[in-house]
């Protein structure tokens, strides 16, 4: 039996866990925890090789570095976040030896998309990989550009050879705190 024993200076407490009492519903209790870490064991494993090898085949994971790329287009990009133009870096999806499908090899707002097939990449692939966090941002004041027209599909704008794409965003605390930063950091 497991007991904690509290020391008050006017009494002593014996306190006795829930469940490790009565040797019925310890033996109980113990069963219930391990059926429980056995369905999350099971769980875990299924994930791990049921789902994660299809994410990582998905284009926007997937490392280029190995692969015969047929379909190839470029484009640029304009990000402007509460009024202020963010520069774009070089090497954006190359980390650690793995280059993603959209990448930049220059900071001159040129970007690179390729793939063994059309992968119908929108310019929200891009913002996921260049990490602009979207949920900062006021979705009803933000706007997407393609070639100076507003884009009635925002981030689902498909990608296409050539075009450009200016993405204005506000975030949702503009108003009230005008100089915070919700560029990702740049690695240098």
């Amino acid at each position: 039996m497991r007991e904690r024993t509290l020391r008050n200076p006017s009494k002593v407490i014996t306190m006795i866990w829930p469940g490790t009492g009565d040797p019925y519903k310890k033996k109980k209790a113990i069963r219930f925890l391990a059926i429980s870490f056995g369905i999350g064991a099971v769980a875990v494993i299924a994930v791990s090789m049921g789902v994660n090898p299809f994410i990582l085949e998905q284009p926007r994971h997937a490392c280029i570095n190995d692969l015969e790329t047929d379909w190839k287009i470029a484009f640029t990009v304009e990000i402007i976040v509460d009024n202020v133009e963010a520069p774009i870096p070089a090497n954006i999806g190359i980390k650690d030896e793995c280059q993603r499908a959209i990448y930049t090899l220059s900071d001159d707002g040129t970007v690179y998309a390729e793939w063994t097939e059309n992968p119908e990449f929108e310019i929200g692939h891009f913002m996921w990989i260049f990490e602009i966090p979207l949920r900062d941002m006021d979705q009803d004041k933000s706007t997407i550009y393609v070639n100076g027209k507003e884009s009635p599909h925002f981030t689902k704008h498909p990608l296409q050879d050539g075009l450009h794409y200016k993405i204005v965003l506000t975030s949702k605390d503009y108003d009230t705190s005008k100089d915070k930063d919700f560029l990702p950091e740049l690695e240098n």
